[in-house]
């Protein structure tokens, strides 16, 4: 029985669409690791007039322990220096309950459901209950794999507990295709279904996260912005090659702003924007081969289905050989003819 389906009423004045129509831009590095990180990224972005947003990552969630899981409620005090000195608006990535109490103590402005809480509804549940009666701003990010019902469903778990303040961020889904270059599969038609099914919801883009690397950062941001996003972000760090997270995908913000730059201007970078129509090209044929052999497979099973039937399948040859010869002796039975094993054994008794 499929779930009733709850309509959306979002604020008139989002956190996550400009009225000017130009696009949101939340930057700020992978990870908080330091004070000193933390201000002087943000003090070189709030000098752009792009930048809406800071975002830092406080609570890293990763796949596998003994990895660098970020700096925890430490660095809050720090992204509480930053909103004091620069004006920026601030943004955290929360993976429960607790951490967005957390957020909301120390003067976060805005919450992010990463990948991995949106497939987690009751950890979307637990979230939406500790924001229930705030105006919080909340952005979701997708789900780690394509589900359109799990990414809706966030939504509506926040509408009912009173939050109208929403966007969603297309941060691309985890695959085993890594050849195909991109850190984060795009898959771009899983965020249209979901500006189908909701076509009022602002939806950014996280560039950073699908490219996975500096070089691919213009025509993935350009790509999104030509599907007609409200927004993107873009990671940034003083010194990326000392990151303690997520090196490879980080500008510093001198690179950021001529990104912007070239993104506002729409400056045509050939030969990369056409490697990434050829990687498109080629994922979307990976994916029309998996359907066709996914549709070949479920036939050779209707055939097996059908070859067992007749006693079949599964057996091995000498048995499925025994079979029809004791099929065939029992016709002959009933005809009164002789018959002799094609194996060279003697004729079997069709009469006890």
């Amino acid at each position: 029985m499929r779930a009733s389906k709850t309509t959306i009423s979002l604020a008139p004045q989002s956190s996550f669409r400009n009225a000017s129509g130009m696009p949101v831009l939340i930057a700020g590095p992978c990870s908080a690791e330091s004070e000193k990180q933390v201000l002087e990224t943000a003090q070189l972005l709030s000098k752009m007039q792009n930048v809406n947003i800071f975002k830092a990552g406080i609570w890293k969630s990763r796949t596998r322990p003994n990895s660098f899981e970020g700096v925890g409620n430490v660095g809050l005090p720090w992204l509480q220096i930053v909103k004091q000195q620069t004006g920026l608006r601030l943004a955290v990535d929360v993976s429960n309950a607790q951490q967005a109490e957390e957020a909301l103590k120390n003067g976060i402005d805005i919450l992010c459901l990463n990948g991995r809480v949106t497939v987690n509804p009751y950890a979307v549940q637990e979230i939406a209950d500790v924001l229930r009666g705030t105006a919080t701003p909340v952005l979701v990010t997708n789900p780690v794999y394509p589900d359109l019902g799990l990414w809706v469903g966030a939504f509506e778990r926040l509408q009912q507990a009173g939050l109208t303040d929403l966007g969603a961020l297309h941060r691309g889904f985890t695959g085993e295709d890594k050849e195909l270059l991109y850190r984060n599969q795009p898959k771009w038609e899983a965020m249209l279904q979901l500006r189908n099914e909701l076509p009022e919801l602002p939806i950014l883009c996280d560039a950073s996260h699908i490219a996975g690397k500096r070089s691919l950062l213009y025509p993935v941001g350009q790509r999104a912005l030509d599907l007609g996003v409200d927004g993107l972000l873009l990671e940034t760090h003083i010194s990326p090659a000392t990151a303690l997270s997520s090196q490879q995908q980080q500008l510093m913000p001198q690179e950021l702003a001529v990104l912007i730059g070239a993104l506002k201007t729409r400056v045509k970078l050939s030969e990369t924007t056409e490697l990434v129509d050829h990687l498109d090209a080629l994922r979307q044929e990976v994916e029309t081969l998996d359907k066709q052999l996914t549709e070949l497979l479920l036939h050779r099973s209707t055939v097996a289905n059908q070859m067992s039937s007749f006693g079949l399948g599964s057996a091995s040859p000498a048995d499925q050989l025994r079979k029809k010869q004791d099929q065939i002796t029992g016709l002959l039975g009933h005809t009164g003819q002789p018959y002799t094993s094609i194996t060279g054994s003697e004729p079997t008794s069709a009469v006890a």
